[in-house]
């Protein structure tokens, strides 16, 4: 059991508030058992709502929905509400099948939370799920870990607070009951055994937003390693599960896990086409994160039917021992025998129980035994980049958007479509239509390509337009680049004796893991000739390879490069580049000098000057400091696309600005040595002072005391007639050794002439104790540096010592 975060207290009130309200129907003895019950949790489940015939707005959902659950599996969660409906709270719960709730052994497994922004733990049950903040909201997930053995069959229900009502259902589209798998079925996928109702078929688009970057997740961040590998997936029956948590990964998984390659994983896929539909594939992504103004997020596109209405995916997150994110199993088939419009779902790593490592860049330990897949947690290993010691959620890595994109084919949906679902199904010809923003200005556009294929194999011609500017850069604009399906020469889908084949598998790795190989790559018919015909176009090719061209223990071994990036300019010349990674450092201990990446020039259509299109001024900002003089900025946009051509008009300027002058505080001197006491015997007092370097001006802290007194004593004075003459006589015998001691020094340094003392200066102060100065300056200093002695001097005295 990991340790729960504290719950917060809103959402109990808002439950508490609605309680009374759905209360109304039930008798009095159900709420003094309620009143009286221990904890929260049973008061909870008794605030039952009437379940309305055929009402589906809110469903609860198990990922894959099992009807069986594997002990100490991991199952994703869903509660959604179908458009347009919401809700604003919710309670999550599981339960032994036949307990009421009220005591904690009641309860079956454990959650996890994904998102803490939208679910926490209850503070007064612990073990049930709510929200974090009441607002409206469609859809939460949170991990389920299911019981261990023995616990038999658990219900999973869920509350829905909408417009200060609590519905919570006992059955229906809010309760899922799942039963624990008998040791006989172990190994039988937990994925459906219904098959899909919907008709005709369904396409489309995968596009995958990555959010792992060093702000996100900073600690032990790869900066200069840092990727997804190639995405790569397929729509796929029942019968075949590409991964799922608590299953093992396959040697394909593992490779796409461990190395980020999607070789093997494709083959694995191909070799199961009856039970295949499509292929998912998408690009790999260097660096990880880019925002999408710079570089759009990877997508692909995918049909699914009757037989194969289910989708899964995974790509790896590099540099790591063996994590990926991903889908598994996702079914977009409806129970309304429909085909789902969009899925969004957030990603967190999951560890396919591989490697052993416990950072990003791990050194290889391979898992032996191999263990399960299962999500990643925050409590894993304190070395851990996703380590949180109070067992907070992972931060979401990815997230996955599913749009359905077309039909085709007779439907046979239940609930009638909406507009929606109409838009989305516009056959390309009825969206033919030129729907450019007026605020996009295009060039015409090119002639088409030539087929990629020069064989009766499918490819790809290509056109191109320049966008010549944008005059509003919040109305995006088209692509400038379309794309359209061909075949070569001689070759056509109505050909009675043409092969429709498949596309080429990716090349496989270098036969060589140092010099000199060869890799292969092959594909295969998906459609023999109608006539009957053989096929001869070929199945397979081979091409040399070179691998780490130097072998020697001074050598690392690495990867083959990645594919080529998209060119860094949209006209005119570029650069793009490719990557590799090291596998191995050098056997004898020295640096590995290899690239791992590469970069080349690439040239785009010719780019086209054309006039800068400018926003208008902002306003000034506000000025830099605070008081005094600072400086001020405003901008402008350049509306135009920059890559169209140079434009040198400015886009901000600054000027200084003037505000009240700052507070200047007054500044003192040190304070100077205290004075001598200021009586020869007795009680007396002495001072110091300082002195005054700058006046306070602007309103500037006042200056404090300039004087400081304090009480000395001297010896006793002695009482008598003789007294008074012999402290007359000890002062006159001090002087005259003084005035012997400055006739000394002018003999001794006869270069140092000094002037007679000054006068005594007034008085500091009228009473209470000051000082009086005087000051021997130096008349004529000797030239030569050995008489440092030779300088001014300074004597103080007290003075004016009565009190005020």
């Amino acid at each position: 059991h990991r340790r729960r975060p504290a719950a917060k207290k809103l959402s109990l009130r808002l439950l508490a508030l609605t309680f009374p309200l759905v209360a109304k129907g039930f008798s009095d003895e159900t709420l003094e058992k309620a009143a009286k019950s221990e904890g929260y949790c049973s008061r909870i489940l008794r605030a039952q709502g009437t379940r309305r015939e055929g009402y589906n707005e809110f469903s609860l959902r198990v990922e894959g929905d099992p009807e069986f659950y594997k002990p100490g599996n991991s199952y994703r969660v869903t509660l959604s509400a179908a458009t347009p409906a919401y809700f604003r709270g919710f309670t999550l719960i599981a339960l032994k099948e036949g307990k009421e709730g009220d005591k904690e052994e009641d309860h079956a497994g454990t959650f996890q939370i994904i998102d803490e922004e939208e679910t926490q733990f209850m503070s007064n049950c612990p073990v049930a799920v709510t929200e974090s903040t009441p607002r409206r909201r469609t859809r939460i997930q949170v991990f389920w870990t299911a019981p261990p053995t023995g616990t038999g069959c658990v219900i999973l229900k869920a509350s829905i607070v909408q417009k200060r009502i609590i519905y919570f259902q006992d059955e229906g589209s809010l309760t899922k009951k799942i039963c624990e798998q008998d040791s006989a079925s172990e190994g039988v996928t937990d994925k459906p055994i219904l098959d899909c109702c919907a008709c005709g078929t369904a396409k489309y688009r995968l596009t995958f937003y990555g959010n792992w970057s060093e702000k996100t997740h900073p600690k032990d961040f790869p900066r200069r390693t840092n990727h997804w590998s190639a995405i790569i997936g397929s729509s796929h029956s029942k019968n075949y599960i590409l991964w799922e948590y608590g299953g093992y990964a396959s040697e394909g998984v593992k490779q796409v896990a461990e190395l980020g390659s999607p070789v093997k994983m494709e083959e694995e896929i191909r070799q199961q086409s009856d039970e295949v539909l499509t292929v998912i594939k998408a690009k790999a992504q260097w660096p990880a994160w880019q925002p999408l103004n710079v570089r759009a997020a990877p997508s692909a596109e995918f049909s699914v039917d009757r037989h194969r209405h289910l989708m899964s995916f995974l790509t790896m997150l590099g540099p790591s021992p063996d994590w990926n994110v991903g889908l598994s199993a996702e079914d977009l088939c409806t129970k309304d025998c429909g085909w789902v419009q969009k899925v969004v779902q957030d990603l967190i790593p999951w560890d396919a129980g591989t490697d052993s490592g416990v950072t990003y860049e791990s050194p290889n330990k391979p898992t032996v035994p191999q263990e399960k897949i299962r999500p990643l947690t925050s409590l894993d290993h304190p070395q851990s980049p996703f380590y949180d010691p109070e067992g907070g959620s992972i931060k979401l890595v990815a997230r996955v958007v599913i749009e359905r994109i077309a039909r085709k084919g007779e439907q046979c949906n239940i609930v009638p479509d909406n507009i929606d679902d109409i838009v989305a199904d516009l056959a390309p010809e009825e969206k033919e239509e030129d729907d450019t923003p007026e605020t996009c200005i295009y060039s015409n556009w090119s002639p088409w390509s030539a087929c990629s294929s020069s064989t009766c194999e499918k490819g790809k011609r290509m056109r191109q337009r320049m966008l010549k500017a944008q005059l509003d850069l919040s109305v995006p604009c088209p692509d400038t680049q379309d794309f359209q399906p061909c075949m070569g020469p001689g070759c056509s889908d109505e050909d009675g004796s043409t092969c429709m084949m498949s596309d080429w598998i990716t090349w496989s790795p270098c036969s060589v893991s140092c010099g000199m190989g060869t890799r292969s790559r092959e594909r295969y018919v998906k459609q023999f000739p109608e006539d009957g015909s053989m096929c001869k176009v070929p199945t397979e090719e081979t091409e040399k390879c070179i691998v780490n061209e130097e072998c020697s223990p001074s050598s690392c071994l690495v990867t083959e490069w990645g594919e080529w990036d998209e060119c860094s300019a949209s006209c005119g010349t570029g650069m793009k580049r490719r990557h590799r990674m090291i596998k191995m450092t050098p056997a004898d201990g020295s640096m590995c000098k290899a690239e791992t990446t590469e970069a080349e020039k690439c040239m785009m259509p010719e780019c086209h000057t054309i006039p800068c299109l400018l926003s208008p001024w902002s306003e000034w900002s506000d000025c830099s400091v605070t008081c005094g003089k600072g400086m001020r900025t405003r901008q402008r946009m350049l509306k135009s696309a920059a890559e169209l051509g140079d434009c040198n008009e400015e886009l901000e300027q600054a000027e200084k600005c003037m505000l009240p002058e700052c507070p200047i505080d007054c500044e003192l001197t040190e304070w100077s040595q205290w004075s001598e006491c200021n009586t020869s015997c007795g009680k007396g007092h002495m001072i110091r002072t300082r002195m005054i370097k700058i006046e306070p001006q602007f309103g500037g802290t006042a200056c404090p005391e300039t004087v400081q007194r304090t009480k000395c004593r001297v010896r006793k004075c002695l009482r008598g007639p003789g007294m008074e003459k012999r402290r007359w006589k000890e002062a006159r015998e001090k002087r005259r050794s003084e005035q012997a001691k400055k006739n000394v020094d002018s003999e001794q340094y006869p270069a140092c002439r000094l002037k007679p003392w000054t006068a005594w200066t007034e008085c500091s102060t009228l009473c209470g104790g000051g000082i009086q100065e005087r000051y021997m300056m130096v008349k004529k200093r000797s030239k030569s540096t050995q008489f440092t002695s030779c300088k001014d001097k300074k004597e103080l005295r007290a003075c004016n010592v009565h009190p005020c």
